[in-house]
């Protein structure tokens, strides 16, 4: 059954995911949604690339996890749908005039009184995590102890939604991030790995490619899924160790560069180059920076946006 499940899971969020892609390309071609210019970002190498990738991806790993099975297909799906929604919003509306970064950045400015696209996507990713956590969390003792579950639930799914997300600044990264762990995470739920191998399979090309990108909507829709996959399938210790290594990451990631992190182990920067297109050759002349444009020094922060500096050879796009 378990077999079963990983592969129905996994040709269902894959065959979503390219049919999602396909029909969004038509109608922003027609001229809907806001048409092409809303949906293109100019990448490092000065060419158009596109964040469809993401609202197709979290329809992907929706469709995945909703036949998936396993102990809550119902709020896996719910979890991982809010999550890509509050994201995608965070990639289309987000003042690019004021950029504030990173989840201190966003939690300051809402302490300030001012709600940022950023602010409102941790609101309701944490919101909608804690509603999932309540629906889908097993009552297995006292009232109390199923109040600590769907908390800890809760603040699970809500913080690997992020965290995946802080790994969407090259190509390819937080796909194979997430991959990897949902595979980890297989005998806790193989419909949920199903879903995720499925989705990133079908998006991985054009990602690695650097046509597409996930975006805050792809990414996030991906971490709450992976997120969901071990509050809903693990034990109460690995939850609550899971927990501490997500909250540790995302602490860190405030004054750590991750992509600093990776380029300096040859293991991790292999596997991060693995099926990336080469990195440019210099220019003479450096490209023009599009609004986008990160500063060439990235930041210490990762704020899960990618770089799009046109001096770095090795960044990728941003939104």
């Amino acid at each position: 059954m378990g077999a079963g499940r990983f592969i129905l899971a996994g040709v269902v969020a894959g065959a979503a995911t390219v049919l999602a892609r396909r029909k969004l390309d038509e109608k922003v071609a027609a001229g809907g949604l806001g048409g092409p210019s809303t949906w293109t970002r100019t990448n490092h190498r000065g060419e158009p690339i596109s964040l469809l990738e993401g609202p197709a991806v979290a329809a992907g790993l929706v469709a995945g996890a909703a036949v998936g099975g396993g102990n809550a297909p119902g709020a896996t799906a719910l979890a991982t749908a809010a999550a890509g929604g509050f994201g995608l919003v965070d990639d289309l509306a987000e003042d690019t005039s004021e950029r504030t970064k990173g989840l201190r950045g966003h939690l300051g400015a809402l302490a300030q009184g001012r709600l940022t696209t950023g602010g409102l996507k941790v609101l309701g990713i944490s919101g909608s995590a804690l509603v999932a956590a309540a629906v889908g969390t097993r009552r297995t003792g006292g009232a109390f102890g199923h109040l600590v579950d769907v908390g800890l639930n809760g603040a699970l799914i809500g913080g690997t939604a992020n965290l995946v997300n802080l790994f969407d600044l090259r190509p390819g990264r937080a796909l194979k991030v997430g991959a990897a762990a949902s595979l980890a995470l297989a005998p806790t739920g193989a419909g949920a790995t199903g879903a995720v191998l499925g989705a990133a399979a079908a998006a991985a090309p054009g990602d690695l490619g650097e046509r597409d990108m996930l975006g805050d909507g792809g990414a996030n829709a991906l971490g709450a899924l992976v997120g969901s996959q071990i509050a809903f399938g693990a034990p109460r210790a690995v939850r609550w160790a899971a927990l501490a290594g997500v909250v540790g990451l995302m602490l860190a990631s405030e004054k750590v560069s991750f992509s600093k992190v990776i380029a300096g182990n040859e293991w991790l920067n292999r596997i991060d180059m693995l099926g990336r297109r080469p990195a440019a050759a210099p220019a003479d002349e450096p490209l023009a920076a599009s609004p986008d444009t990160e500063p060439a020094a990235e930041p210490a922060i990762e704020s899960g946006v990618r770089s799009t500096s046109a001096s770095d050879p090795m960044a990728s796009p941003g939104a």
